[in-house]
């Protein structure tokens, strides 16, 4: 999806783990998707780089689909579709 996209999309639910380090942020994620519905789009809040990769990395073990990421000030955005 385009940033654009990204930033519209509905989101059921936002986990902010931007005050953990890896890997604070998939662990966060990990708890948080089972609360969501199949279809539903989470975002993950965090300040750590190597959650633009763990979070891929996941999604493709477990059949989640990643959507992308958005910076903002300082932190970032990841999307993902749970399966």
């Amino acid at each position: 999806m385009t940033t654009e996209e990204l930033m519209t999309v509905a989101v059921a639910k936002s986990v902010d783990a931007r005050g953990t380090a890896c890997p604070g942020p998939l662990l966060e994620a990990k708890k948080t998707i089972g609360s969501i519905k199949s279809g539903d789009v989470m975002e993950v809040l965090s300040a750590d780089e190597g959650t633009k990769s763990d979070i891929p990395k996941w999604c493709g073990k477990q059949g989640h689909e990643y959507l992308g990421f958005v910076d903002v000030n300082g932190y970032f955005k990841v999307y993902l579709k749970k399966k």
